[in-house]
């Protein structure tokens, strides 16, 4: 067995962009047809693009029009994931001789209205495919004006509630990384799980699926414990007989949380006794940040995320270019453009039909292998990584190509 492969340390945390609380395309899976090659190494010059334009103008200038839709003068931190995001889709096309893209650019204002408008304004000028909308309101609004006018949409919420048929979601979902870590867990003869969970959209998302994970792997669920957020401690003093002292009643201890909320649920786990030697912490992609990585009371957990690596090769070459670092959710709006592109340049007229979107085999993106379902959810290839000393090694590698769809 190959030893445990080291990542490289976390990058530094970037402003989260979730929905509500909820928290790319090259070259095709193995037994694809050459739809996209690997994101990132794609050969060739510089494509002819604008640089730098504000909102509402124009990336490339190929044959084939795909809007780019994001709250580039929204509030808050949405705006500055949207620039990022409009970057990312600028480097794609940069790495990319030849593409036969024009992007619309164009600003929802963080607002389903806007994203009407948005919509409304791209397919009028042309646009055959959508990609975006970044938040879930946005999503439903922008998705019904493309779902009318027969445009796919690619979006980045994480809220599986607005994915359908047309509409097809390529953000990180809790779902396929609570099934990777639960699965992982039982594969190492984990038997018993209790679970604490914060009272949020996402903890709420993460509880339903750790059930059914749970019960498919076999996996007895000791108890299930909510806390509000700031209201850590006291909800761990009723688990700590059940995870810590000389006989805890379970084998592992399910986190879904991240770097807000994480390290007040650590202090009061070490306060009671608990030894993650004995009861191992499992959690999401929510633990990949230094906050998270950091505490004591998580060393020797496991989570699931994707494989680390193929970000790190998009931000340094994202860095050579604007001077500063990406978001973490950029690599979403590379791999988007860069399938848009790709299967555009293979496929001719038939570029974004369902058929093409929804292949088996899927994609392999910068952040892994992925693929498109017919409810517009995804499969996603996740590594399992442990935390050791402050940092993540990946001990289970994500599959090469995902299992044949159910």
């Amino acid at each position: 067995m190959a030893p445990p492969r080291r990542s490289a340390k976390a990058a530094p945390p970037s402003p989260p962009i979730f929905d509500a609380d909820l928290p790319a395309a090259g070259g095709p899976a193995s037994g694809a047809p050459p739809a996209v090659q690997e994101a990132g190494q794609i050969p060739g010059q510089t494509a002819s693009y604008m640089t730098g334009q504000p909102a509402g103008q124009v990336i490339g200038n190929g044959p084939v029009r795909v809007a780019l839709i994001l709250p580039l003068s929204g509030a808050g931190q949405g705006a500055v994931a949207a620039q990022s995001m409009r970057n990312a889709a600028e480097l794609a096309l940069s790495e990319m001789q030849g593409s036969p893209l024009t992007i619309l650019v164009k600003d929802d204002r963080g607002t389903p209205e806007g994203a009407r408008e948005a919509a409304n304004q791209a397919i009028a000028e042309g646009a055959e495919l959508i990609v975006g909308p970044l938040f879930a309101g946005s999503v439903q609004a922008a998705g019904q004006i493309a779902r009318q006018s027969g445009r796919p949409v690619i979006a980045f919420s994480t809220d599986t509630g607005v994915a359908t048929r047309g509409v097809y979601l390529l953000s990180f979902l809790v779902q396929e990384e609570v099934d990777r870590v639960i699965a992982y867990a039982a594969s190492q003869g984990r038997r018993s799980v209790v679970a604490l969970v914060p009272q949020t959209t996402y903890g709420s998302v993460a509880e339903a699926q750790f059930r059914e994970a749970a019960a498919r792997q076999g996996m007895r669920v000791v108890a299930v414990e909510r806390y509000v957020p700031g209201q850590q401690r006291t909800a761990v003093q009723r688990i700590a007989s059940l995870v810590a002292g000389p006989a805890p009643q379970a084998d592992t201890l399910f986190l879904p949380d991240g770097g807000d909320g994480l390290p007040a649920v650590a202090q009061a786990l070490q306060a009671v006794g608990f030894d993650p030697q004995r009861v191992k912490p499992i959690g999401t992609g929510l633990w990949n940040e230094p906050r998270v990585l950091a505490l004591p009371a998580l060393q020797g957990g496991w989570f699931a995320a994707p494989d680390g690596r193929g970000f790190e090769a998009f931000a340094a070459r994202y860095r050579a270019r604007f001077n500063t670092d990406p978001i973490r959710l950029a690599t979403l709006s590379y791999d988007a453009v860069t399938l848009a592109a790709t299967l555009a340049q293979v496929h001719g007229s038939q570029r974004f039909a369902e058929g093409v979107l929804t292949n088996s085999a899927g994609f392999a993106g910068a952040d892994g292998v992925f693929r498109f379902k017919a409810d517009g959810t995804n499969d996603r290839a996740l590594a399992v990584q442990e935390i050791r000393g402050g940092g993540a090694v990946m001990v289970s590698a994500p599959p090469r190509a995902l299992l044949a769809a159910h």
